[in-house]
């Protein structure tokens, strides 16, 4: 009996698992590079860097080399520790004075950016200095989340479900599960986290707000 395709394999053009394991890691390797080409472009050693953003500098030097993932959160915190517009970390011909007000992606064609649980599609990078992100989000299916699986930072958060069914969980709220179709809009100062229920590809469109550093 032939495999069914995961959501993996249908969303990397049914790459065989090796295939998709090493586009992970340059995935990884990418963002890592760019990251620390901003470090570096603000003159920030990572001893500064780690004080800026408050992780530990091994955490700073393992992301920058590839080696692990940043959550949402630790992207948000190097970014605003940098002050600059997440898309910096985003795009590798970013050009930070760019005047465009209009930016737009065409589907399949955005920044892919692999985290621990997610899988993000950064859309619409060309916009400098944005306040809102938008992404198109795979989601895995995992355990229940517990408590330590929560993050919080500074904004707002909208997220609508493309496909399959996902579990978000907001600390003081009971769980609520949502279909296609479904929307729910956050504090994302509030604990939270997402997981997908189902086998089935999971995705959904998550636009969250950046506040930049002196706001």
């Amino acid at each position: 009996m032939q495999r069914e395709k995961s959501s993996v394999d249908r969303n990397h053009a049914a790459l065989p698992q090796d295939d998709w394991e090493t586009e992970r890691m340059q995935l990884r390797t990418d963002l890592g590079g760019r990251m620390k080409a901003v470090r570096l472009g603000c003159g920030l050693t990572l001893e500064a860097a780690a004080q800026r953003t408050g992780l530990a500098l091994s955490t700073i030097h393992k992301i920058e080399n590839g080696r692990v993932s940043p959550s949402y959160e630790n992207l948000v915190r190097i970014a605003r520790a940098y002050d600059i517009g997440m898309e910096r970390l985003f795009s590798s011909d970013h050009e930070a004075h760019q005047t465009t007000r209009m930016s737009v992606t065409k589907a399949g064609q955005g920044r892919k950016v692999r985290s621990k649980n997610f899988e993000y599609e950064v859309l619409c990078n060309a916009l400098a200095e944005k306040k809102i992100i938008p992404l198109v989000t795979l989601v895995e299916k995992r355990a229940p989340l517990r408590p330590e699986d929560l993050e919080s930072h500074d904004g707002e958060e909208t997220l609508y479900v493309l496909s399959g069914r996902v579990e978000l969980v907001v600390e003081h709220y009971q769980p609520v599960i949502l279909e296609p179709g479904d929307c729910a809009y956050f504090d994302s100062t509030i604990k939270h986290g997402l997981r997908a229920l189902d086998d089935t590809e999971t995705k959904v469109f998550w636009a969250c707000t950046y506040i930049d550093v002196d706001t």
